[in-house]
């Protein structure tokens, strides 16, 4: 006959359920953000397969085009455009250049991430870019741009050249309405800018990793609880 017993009490026996049920909550939470990332990811990876949305004039809501193909016809406005600072393309340092398009005859206006462009010898002088005057079809993936940056400098912005790109931040800068996507030009408009997307990174993993540390606490916290519970039956 085993010489040990399970002698439970109730505050550390509140405690400990308290502890689990928490952990696994947060396990499952990050476990289902994860499953929701590669649903997302999925869909990404699919949407070159879909047939394209027309980009209407009217606002839209961003769940309406995120991370689907777009099409727009339109002609671009580079009074108001951005360089997005330090974008490294095979190895050299240079700019995305984000410019509005007028939808067609109508007063608003979608973002486009043109393309990247290596920069220049000197930083006060910004490289040149060649833009169509004429009405142009643009067709690529509807971004939504993250709002969860790390910028090192308060300076986030010095005239048209930006660390990054936040829809807030542009609108409060100019006097246009705008889409609140942002496209990534896929098709070549001969400007000798550079298209090489890649998928965006979504943490997947990262929740992944938090569940299992989440869940691997849950198993400690038990097991802690049985052990401290367990008594040597008296003789």
């Amino acid at each position: 006959m085993s010489n040990l017993r399970f002698r439970p009490s109730l505050w550390p026996t509140l405690a400990a359920a308290a502890g689990i049920a928490l952990t696994l909550a947060l396990g499952n939470w990050q476990l289902g953000r994860g499953n929701d990332k590669a649903a997302l990811a999925e869909r990404i990876k699919s949407a070159s397969r879909d047939a394209l949305i027309a980009m209407p004039s009217a606002e839209i809501k961003p769940d309406d085009v995120a991370w689907r193909r777009v099409e727009v016809r339109g002609r671009f406005e580079p009074k108001y455009a951005v360089f997005i600072d330090n974008r490294v393309l095979h190895g050299v340092v240079g700019y995305h250049i984000v410019m509005p398009l007028r939808i067609g005859d109508s007063e608003r206006y979608v973002l486009v991430n043109r393309g990247w462009v290596a920069g220049t010898n000197a930083r006060s002088e910004l490289p040149q870019i060649a833009t169509p005057s004429r009405m142009v079809t643009v067709v690529g993936l509807a971004t939504v741009p993250s709002k969860r940056f790390l910028e090192l400098s308060t300076q986030v912005a010095e005239g048209n050249v930006w660390q990054n790109l936040v829809l807030e931040r542009y609108r409060a800068a100019v006097p246009i309405e705008i889409q609140p996507v942002v496209i990534q030009q896929e098709n070549d408009l001969d400007d000798g800018l550079k298209r090489e997307w890649t998928p965006p990174d979504l943490g997947i993993n990262t929740h992944y990793g938090y569940a299992f540390q989440w869940f691997a606490l849950a198993a400690a916290i038990l097991i802690f609880y049985l052990v401290i519970h367990v008594r040597k039956r008296s003789q």
